[in-house]
């Protein structure tokens, strides 16, 4: 779909700026429920609505990661009431941990939370993600921990899930999931991504251990270096993600374009 296409599909109340990051969100959708890190309808992604610092795009509730689209993403101030008139509501637990982290943390703009096996069974060991590879050494020192409370449908929760994210960018769910936090969907996303596949690795590293065998851990400076190397680029704090967002976006495009509707 060329550029000319996308921009007359937007709809003429929604500012070009808006439509952009419900693409991305739209997008964002899409690849987690590709990659297989959706739970029915049960989880929700967000972002900060640009030029609107006290309202988020949310997914609606009742539909499929798949079934999301740039247009169907819902419009919400952080009590959870609708901006932009709509069909569908939005999930309540999502307005809770989503308007936690965007009072508390206006550096983000982007909010992601799944629910996978690797994430929980992570989360639930007193030690949490361990450096046990690459992927990981992003995350060293750089995530926090919130212990489970149930479902998240009381406003008294998010002043706790702000002490237990501070400044991290992922705040590992104990018993629950992943938030990931980004400063744009592609930051969101990699956090994510490489979260995902940290997870994973220490798992199956961890069972192959099982009989005995001991688990290789690198020095902390060594993981200390690298989570550095990860986090900033010269002088500058690096902003995650950006390279590989355009090869999801074209992989989006060749799975089902109609994300960008």
């Amino acid at each position: 779909m060329d550029a000319l296409n996308i921009q007359a599909s937007r709809p003429r109340h929604i500012s070009p700026e808006e439509w952009a990051v419900r693409v991305d969100l739209a997008a964002c959708y899409r690849l987690i429920a590709h990659f297989g890190w959706d739970d029915l309808i049960l989880t929700h992604n967000s972002a900060r609505v640009p030029g609107e610092p006290n309202h988020m795009l949310i997914n609606p509730m009742g539909l499929m990661f798949n079934e999301v689209t740039a247009s169907n993403i819902l419009k919400v101030d952080f009590d959870g009431n609708l901006v932009a008139p709509s069909q569908y509501e939005p999930i309540y637990a999502g307005v809770v941990i989503h308007g936690a982290i965007y009072l508390g943390r206006p550096d983000v703009e982007v909010v992601i939370h799944t629910h996978t096996e690797a994430d929980i069974a992570v989360g639930v060991q007193e030690e949490g993600l361990l450096p046990l590879s690459q992927w990981a050494m992003r995350f060293h020192n750089r995530l926090g921990y919130h212990d489970y409370e149930g479902v998240s449908l009381d406003m008294d929760e998010r002043e706790r899930l702000q002490r237990s994210i501070g400044n991290h960018p992922v705040l590992v769910l104990r018993n629950h999931g992943l938030l990931a936090t980004g400063r744009n969907v592609a930051e969101a996303f990699s956090h994510t991504y490489h979260f995902e596949r940290s997870a994973e690795a220490q798992l199956k590293a961890q069972a192959a251990c099982a009989s005995g065998a001991q688990l290789v851990f690198p020095p902390e400076e060594t993981c200390e270096k690298q989570a550095a190397q990860f986090a900033t680029m010269g002088d500058n704090i690096r902003l995650g993600g950006q390279r590989e967002w355009p090869a999801l976006l074209r992989l989006c495009d060749r799975l089902d374009p109609s994300f960008r509707t």
